[in-house]
């Protein structure tokens, strides 16, 4: 009785460090290996208890259940057909995209600007591949020229995102929490 109880006590324990930590968090994966969502832990053990999913990446350091590891990526079983939607180019999506820092010196703070990687009167235009997020020091300091011009390399490459769902995996493997995301996570430049 005593021991069961201190299981109980040691799993709950667990579970309420990874969920005030933040691991509690499982993209998960249609048939065909494209991401759909990004649920909790719990709902994502639920959809493997019924068969509706499988595991594909799982945290090692977390037991949930009989040795059953925590899954942080999982894969439906049956092919989800999902609408596409584009996503619109607007300030706060390109900051999104960028994790809200600077792509030249990775300041994060309330004065970043958009920064057109080809200037707009040498042609530059506004698409998803020619916008990029940068801090005022840095956009005033690269001007009218091009990074390599300027000798200011970017961090990232700016691209198209290919849903809204890009923008939290973006956040959630830059910070470290879920590298094992970025090779289901199509789009995104390390």
């Amino acid at each position: 009785m005593f021991r069961n109880n201190m299981r109980r006590l040691e799993y709950t324990v667990r579970m309420t460090c990874k969920l005030i930590f933040g691991m509690s968090q499982t993209l998960v994966l249609n048939a065909s290996y494209e991401p759909l969502n990004i649920t909790s832990w719990r709902r994502a053990v639920i959809l493997m208890i019924k068969g509706k999913a499988e595991s594909l990446e799982e945290d090692q350091s977390y037991s949930i259940h009989c040795g059953q590891k925590l899954p942080t990526v999982i894969r439906l079983r049956y092919y989800v057909k999902v609408p596409f939607r584009d996503v619109s180019l607007t300030r706060k999506n390109i900051l999104l995209r960028d994790n809200n820092s600077c792509q030249y010196c990775n300041h994060k703070g309330s004065d970043l600007s958009i920064d057109h990687v080809l200037p707009r009167s040498r042609g530059g235009t506004d698409k998803w591949e020619n916008v990029t997020t940068a801090c005022l020091r840095c956009n005033v300091q690269k001007g009218n020229r091009t990074p390599e011009e300027a000798n200011m390399p970017l961090r990232r490459k700016p691209y198209r995102p290919l849903s809204n769902l890009n923008f939290e995996a973006t956040r959630q493997i830059d910070s470290g929490k879920h590298k094992e995301w970025s090779k289901y996570v199509i789009g995104i430049a390390a």
